[in-house]
């Protein structure tokens, strides 16, 4: 069972491509100039639409990545994960938001607004150490007003029945969990709108447990946009979803065009097309937003097995974690070692049974260290306890450069565009 809140059993990441209408990552990773490793690793292994974004940065044209955190418990790796792609995305020429879910956190974990932002705040360093640029819009929902207007607006569009096929809601649920999703999509929406900038393709970066927000959020663009469009040969069919007249605007393209009594086809390059009609809503008033990119990242393992849980503080290494209390769970962390070090030797290790070589692959490890950790566990040369003292030795390297560098943006977040209702 996955949802936004819960997940639970095994994951199999094929079927839940075919169940959800993803696309595979893998086709695509040739046309990324210089991928990230957890492209390159199978880590994200879903997308959608993520060739808008490819093509956005193949032309540096301008892009959005945005992607947020609920602050219901302390920052760990399995945060990192999303972090990394965000500021992967911000590198590569795409405007950065991040949004601090503190109204989600209020709603669904019972946590004071104070709370919130306390825990909210950790995320907001975390993420600025590991490398986002100060041009980086970072919020907290219940302090952003655009948000929550467009929240409002959003609302308008979804019902009931909806909300209970989507995300299983029934009669015990609150309005105010019911409200935090129409937020959710605000959020995903919110650098399209004018104070942003207009529309342009937004890419969000998250597990597959988010997916519910994205597909409503999707068809949510669509709804509240004034003109659809479907490809037709050698160009764009345009529809109003606001009423036939909305199609005497189209008369000013210059390009040709045949009208009809309920579309009118449009030929030409089809993404010069829909962005002509696009500044035509803009002009109009409307919001002609270009349904979200996203890419789904694997759920990182526990320490200990099953998925890794804020609520569980064994289960994961924290951002904030001192490098002993790291070593500690390292130590007890499972593995894919044999019953005897002498069956190992003869047999090998297993490391896709490993969560110790999982945080090697998603967190720790250069391309060459990787491979050769992986040889050597395979062909029973490396013994779990010198695996593990040597994951011991980089994490504890990491957290103490990502502790400093977390005190160095402490002292520099008025350099940093931050939203929130408590101050900086």
């Amino acid at each position: 069972m996955i949802s936004p809140w819960e997940v639970t059993g095994e994951v199999d990441y094929s079927k839940l491509i075919h169940d959800f209408g993803m696309e595979p990552f893998s086709p695509i990773l040739n046309e990324i100039d210089e991928p990230m490793h957890l492209m390159k690793r199978g880590v994200i292994f879903g997308h959608r639409d993520y060739w808008k974004i490819v093509d956005a940065m193949k032309k540096k044209e301008k892009f959005a990545v945005m992607s947020g955190f609920m602050p219901s418990g302390l920052p760990h790796f399995g945060h990192k994960m999303t972090m990394d792609e965000i500021v992967w995305h911000n590198r590569k020429g795409g405007v950065a938001f991040v949004g601090v879910a503190d109204m989600e956190a209020h709603a669904v974990r019972n946590l004071s607004w104070k709370e919130t932002y306390r825990i909210g705040m950790e995320y907001v360093k975390a993420i600025i150490a590991l490398g986002l640029n100060e041009n980086s819009v970072i919020y907290f929902q219940s302090a952003n007003q655009n948000v929550k207007d467009l929240a409002f607006e959003l609302g308008e569009e979804v019902n009931w029945n909806e909300l209970k096929a989507i995300y299983g809601f029934n009669g015990e649920t609150t309005l105010a969990k019911m409200f935090v999703t129409a937020v959710q999509a605000g959020d995903i929406l919110l650098p399209q709108i004018a104070f942003y900038g207009g529309p342009k393709p937004t890419v969000v970066p998250v597990g597959a447990d988010q997916d519910p927000h994205i597909r409503l959020t999707r068809d949510l663009a669509a709804r509240v946009s004034v003109y659809a469009f479907e490809r037709i040969e050698k160009g764009v069919r345009v529809r109003s979803r606001k009423g036939k007249d909305y199609l005497e605007n189209l008369k000013t393209l210059e390009f040709e065009m045949k009208f009809f009594e309920e579309h009118v086809d449009v030929f030409g390059d089809a993404m010069e097309v829909e962005e002509a009609v696009r500044e035509i809503e803009i002009e109009i008033g409307g919001y002609a937003f270009i349904p979200p990119s996203s890419t789904y990242h694997k759920f990182i393992t526990g320490l200990q097995g099953g998925k890794m849980s804020s609520s569980k503080p064994e289960s994961f290494i924290s951002l904030l974690d001192t490098p002993d209390d790291a070593e500690r769970k390292i130590r007890n962390a499972l593995t894919g070692g044999r019953a005897t070090a002498e069956e190992q030797r003869r047999l090998g290790g297993q490391p896709e049974k490993c969560v110790v070589f999982e945080l090697y692959t998603i967190h720790l490890l250069n391309d060459r260290e990787l491979t050769e950790i992986e040889m050597e566990c395979r062909e029973g040369k490396l013994l779990c306890g010198r695996c593990k003292k040597f994951a011991m030795e980089k994490v504890r390297k990491f957290l103490d450069d990502l502790h400093e560098k977390m005190d160095e943006a402490d002292g520099r977040l008025d350099m940093y565009n931050i939203i929130s209702r408590f101050g900086k």
